[in-house]
């Protein structure tokens, strides 16, 4: 069976039959886990076997950015957030980098070790003081660090195996307001935006694997979100960045995309602007309400584009746990916890 379009979430720590239904749907391409669906790396990996039993072609989620964004966290590395690299980059370029790739490395074998494809990482928006739900999620307030630093964490990320995805598409850190619970506006001209928050995504364009665009209306360029907005998408990304990867929207229950109406219609605008999976998460019968309107209108996905988003390398959570460089990576990032 093929990928759909569609990927969604889990009820519980078990698959539930509504969650074997959803998964057995064709249009369904992807799962990706919470909080809610974990008690523990040995339940996890049950969890990702059972779903592989179900739909072995899925690609399977979650989001580990570390600090605030980290949905496993016992049993696994405690991650600080990104923005520890940012300040360890002022005082040391070098080994800010040098430490940007291992942390990349180590996330990424963590969760491949598990049984997951793909943790959407890293943060690529410029951090400048105002977004609070960005904030230390990014790397720092230089955009020129945010790509020295974004470009060593995906390639560590390369290296154990794992695709990455930059967010948030083509900047999320200008924006005040949150756009899990509001509508985010961005007044700033095309210009500022491109030579600003644009650069990370620009200069990495052909080493991310992914990207997923931000929920907020840039009220100068476009009147819809970037996420179902061509321009952005197509003209921007695809045509202006030369971007040949996989476009995720984000999640599509969040309130920065109840502009565009329910969510049958938020799939519609996603899509038809160019992305290649939509997420619908933490709301059932709005997967189903997806799922129900994918099977009429006979949407396929990319299958080339989706299949390099699967896990290029398989990790042996026991043999990783003994692995030199793994332990060193672990050891170091537990002294800072300590500090």
């Amino acid at each position: 069976m093929v990928m759909g379009p569609l990927m969604l979430d889990l009820e519980g720590t078990a698959l539930s039959d509504q969650d074997i239904r959803r998964l057995q749907d064709p249009a369904t391409g992807g799962v990706i886990l919470f909080s809610r669906n974990i008690e523990s790396v040995t339940q996890v990996r049950s969890l990702i076997a059972a779903v592989r039993e179900v739909r072995p072609e899925l690609i399977l989620a979650i989001d580990q950015e570390g600090g605030r964004v980290q949905r496993i966290r016992d049993g696994v590395t405690r991650l600080p957030p990104l923005a520890q690299l940012g300040g360890y980059y002022a005082k040391d370029r070098e080994a800010a980098v040098h430490r940007a790739r291992d942390w990349g490395w180590l996330m990424a074998s963590e969760m491949l070790a598990l049984g997951l494809d793909i943790s959407f990482a890293p943060v690529l928006d410029v951090e400048v003081g105002r977004s609070a739900v960005i904030g230390d999620r990014s790397f720092h307030n230089d955009p020129q660090a945010v790509i020295e630093l974004g470009r060593a964490y995906v390639e560590g990320m390369h290296e154990a195996g794992m695709a990455a995805t930059g967010k948030h598409f083509p900047g999320h850190g200008w924006v005040e307001a949150d756009s899990h619970v509001a509508i985010p506006t961005d007044e700033r001209s095309l210009e500022q935006i491109e030579t600003f928050d644009m650069q990370p995504f620009a200069a990495l364009a052909g080493l991310l694997d992914a990207v997923m665009p931000a929920h907020v209306i840039y009220q100068q360029v476009d009147e819809n979100p970037a996420g179902f907005s061509p321009f952005w998408l197509q003209t921007l990304l695809r045509d202006q960045l030369q971007f040949h990867g996989v476009i995720f929207s984000d999640d599509l229950t969040m309130e920065g995309a109840a502009v565009v109406g329910g969510y049958p219609a938020r799939a519609r605008a996603a899509l038809d602007a160019g992305c290649d999976m939509v997420l619908v998460c933490n709301n059932q019968q709005g997967a189903d309400e997806v799922l129900a309107w994918l099977e009429q209108s006979n949407i396929s996905a990319n299958q080339n584009r989706l299949m390099a988003m699967m896990a290029r390398r398989e990790v042996d959570w026991d043999a990783l746990q003994q692995e030199p460089r793994y332990k060193n990576i672990r050891h170091s990032i537990e002294q800072l916890g300590e500090q």
